[in-house]
């Protein structure tokens, strides 16, 4: 992730071909989490709790192979730190994907 941007997020996939969404914390907790996937147009609509949706854009053909066949997409919120070194995870949970 580059910058210090709210809105800036990121994918990574492991080994395993199996995706993490990272991006910057927000205000809220998450609770009951998903994400709805809209493999056509290479995007997806994170629903954090009842009241925080996030859209994603723009999302990577190897990110959206891996999440082809997955049920859960891991999510981690990092906190918004001055040096990269000091950033920590706040929040890691699964979201049900959804499409």
């Amino acid at each position: 992730m580059v910058g210090n941007e709210f809105e800036t997020f990121d994918f990574l996939i492991n080994d395993e071909d199996e995706a993490m969404l990272l991006l910057y914390v927000r205000e809220n907790t998450p609770q009951s989490p998903s994400i709805n996937i809209d493999f056509k147009n290479s995007s997806a609509t994170l629903r954090r709790n009842d009241t925080d949706v996030i859209a994603l854009s723009n999302i990577p053909n190897e990110v959206l192979d891996s999440l082809e066949e997955a049920d859960k997409l891991l999510v981690c919120e990092l906190s918004i730190e001055e040096n990269d070194e000091d950033t920590q995870i706040v929040y890691a949970y699964e979201a049900e994907i959804t499409n």
